[in-house]
């Protein structure tokens, strides 16, 4: 686990998911508007997370999967957001990278923090890309990818984005890049100590 503060100060909590977070994470899925969740699922799939999808996230794979959240404590429902990888079967060196935050949680900093401490974890399991995926209408998401270095192309139907994970020197001074490039200072020397999938302690 790993004690923080966001943009705004306000304390957190992030940690790694396990199965005991099994109703938090639905319930989190939950509070999502209906546009939050068609933007991360690209599927109208109304409020309850099907069990093969708890099961997906939840599956512990050290190195080739991974899924953090971001906890404030003091609050009834303390979820704010989420994050999570999977290492490409076809190209061992790369992974997906997928973020859901709470509608009401939004531009406080914590895809950003998610971003950070999943770059780490990835590179050092020996992950060299992160690849994200977004509809071309979803110009918040788009515009926080830009800001965070990484690259697009269009296919004709989303927008692909790649960060870069071994090239810091491609976070642009941007407010999303300055704010990505302090969390990974802050997180590195904890998270590249620990082995891949470990937890920190």
């Amino acid at each position: 686990m790993i004690e923080t503060v966001l943009a705004d100060d306000l304390p957190v909590m992030v940690r790694p998911l396990v199965p005991g977070d099994r109703g938090s994470l639905a319930e989190g899925y939950r509070r999502l508007s209906p546009e939050s969740r068609y933007q991360r699922f690209w599927v109208h799939t109304g409020e309850v997370m099907g069990e093969n999808m708890l099961d997906r996230l939840l599956k512990h794979d050290p190195g080739n999967h991974s899924v953090w959240a971001v906890f404030d404590p003091t609050r009834d429902y303390p979820g704010l957001g989420a994050a999570s990888y999977w290492r490409s079967t076809g190209d061992p060196e790369e992974a997906e990278f997928s973020c859901t935050v709470l509608d009401g949680d939004q531009r406080r900093g914590v895809g950003t923090l998610l971003l950070a401490l999943l770059w780490l974890e990835a590179r050092n399991a020996g992950i060299h890309r992160f690849v994200g995926y977004t509809m071309p209408e979803n110009v918040c998401a788009i515009r926080w990818m830009r800001d965070t270095g990484a690259e697009a192309e269009w296919d004709g139907f989303k927008v692909i984005f790649r960060w870069d994970l071994d090239d810091l020197d491609r976070i642009p001074p941007t407010r999303a890049g300055i704010a990505l490039a302090e969390r990974l200072a802050e997180f590195s020397e904890q998270l590249l100590d620990e082995g891949p999938g470990q937890e920190p302690g």
